[in-house]
């Protein structure tokens, strides 16, 4: 009895270890990722990029902020490889090096004023390797989250890498919010935005301690014993699996649009067109994300207890609905309908978001699940985010606001066929 008490104990530490470990490591890999989209939308534009049209100016913000989610499909690739070949421990390890490195640099790098040319092409090498780190993040994460999960609970571990971004972003706009607070805004502008930037060396060290004392998960370990690794895994995805990697890369895409439509964009039009203080619209976005942070594990529980299918379909269809409504929340200015959109957005997006933890590992066999989910995942951050807020910047020129609110409908469209086209996936075996 003492024996299988210590054995109970032990399994236990080491499910919160593997808990804790996947949690961190996305809040990480998002907070460096939600502090650039961010600063995006308020200092990027007019430290980096030379001219007096503020709207030129947040159009070449946004172009940057979409070289990352080009490069984030190169990072599955890479880091699928050797997470399929070698492990999903060490290759996690790597990828939260590659992106802390990068997002530390970019604090440091010089402006326009100071370095010229130099200055906006050193910040798109550095986007470049922020979105391969991040590419290779998220799939090790979910991964060691669900390997590691009983059968009818891989939505509930898989839920927990998803709660990695709504923290993150906490986290990013917290920070943010703060220094506006305390430094003002001319030193914040001046100086201040590179201080998240530079703070996530601190936060690397810390996801990489937690990192390297897990073991292996138990599928990888399985398939590398019996010898059933893939040679290029990414060659396999494509040849054996490229129906479900349709699949899922087109089911990601009402998270991707919903996310950053109402964080990226609508920062910068609410601030920029609309007025409302720098100050107020990220303490409103704070408040929001608590939102998608509540229904994350709501949308968990219900993806274990009636299927990923059902659950994600009824978000898709919410969402669809929700872009009709962007034009009179968004576009009246007063931050109390601000708060009531981002808020429903964001909550949509913890919605369609969580079951995606479980769903695109299920879609692949182990031996090249890493690349499979990790491709799928970022192949849906282009076709959902790389170009939404510089699309929607370039919607709200030509159409006005309702065009945005179309670009959510149509978003959310694609991602309710790519689900109706599944087959449920929460029997299927790990």
């Amino acid at each position: 009895m003492a024996a299988e008490r210590v054995e109970v104990a032990q399994a236990q530490v080491s499910t919160a270890r593997i808990v804790l470990a996947s949690l961190v490591g996305t809040t990480i890999e998002f907070y460096d990722f939600y502090i650039y989209g961010t600063a995006a939308a308020l200092v990027i534009g007019g430290t980096f990029f030379p001219g007096g049209d503020p709207s030129l100016q947040a159009l070449s913000a946004f172009l940057t902020f979409g070289i990352a989610f080009l490069a984030r499909p190169i990072g599955s690739v890479l880091f699928g490889h050797f997470g399929d070949r070698i492990g999903r421990k060490s290759t996690l390890v790597g990828s939260m090096l590659v992106m802390g490195c990068a997002t530390t640099l970019i604090g440091a790098l010089p402006g326009y004023a100071q370095a010229g040319i130099a200055a906006p092409v050193l910040l798109c090498l550095l986007r470049l390797f922020q979105g391969i780190g991040l590419g290779g993040e998220w799939g090790g994460a979910a991964l060691l989250a669900v390997e590691n999960a009983p059968r009818k609970q891989r939505a509930w571990f898989g839920m927990f890498p998803q709660l990695g971004p709504p923290i993150g972003f906490l986290l990013a706009n917290g920070f943010f919010l703060a220094l506006l607070l305390g430094l003002g805004e001319e030193r914040f502008l001046a100086f201040g935005w590179r201080i998240p930037f530079l703070a996530s060396a601190v936060l690397v060290g810390v996801g990489l301690y937690v990192r390297v004392t897990l073991a292996e998960t138990p599928a990888f370990v399985a398939a590398a014993e019996r010898g059933d690794r893939a040679r290029v895994p990414i060659m396999e995805v494509l040849r054996d699996h490229g129906v479900p990697l349709i699949q899922g890369s087109l089911a990601m895409v009402v998270c991707y649009a919903l996310f950053y439509i109402s964080t990226v964009f609508a920062l910068s039009y609410g601030t920029g067109v609309k007025h409302i203080p720098r100050i107020d619209f990220l303490g409103l976005l704070c408040m929001a994300v608590m939102f998608m942070a509540l229904a994350t594990p709501i949308s968990a529980l219900l993806a274990d207890m009636i299927g990923r299918r059902p659950v994600l379909l009824a978000g898709c269809a919410m969402a669809a609905l929700s872009g009709l409504g962007l034009p009179r929340l968004l576009g009246s200015g007063d931050p109390f309908d601000a708060l009531i959109f981002l808020s429903m957005e964001l909550a949509l997006m913890g919605f369609t978001f969580a079951p995606m933890g479980a769903l695109l590992p299920e879609l692949f066999p182990t031996r090249v699940r890493y690349t499979g989910a990790s491709t799928a995942y970022n192949i849906g951050g282009i076709l959902g985010a790389s170009l939404a807020p510089s699309l929607a910047q370039l919607l709200l020129l030509r159409g006005g606001l309702p065009w945005v609110g179309d670009y959510v409908t149509v978003a959310a469209l694609i991602s309710f066929l790519a689900v109706l086209s599944m087959k449920e996936t929460q029997s299927s075996a790990l």
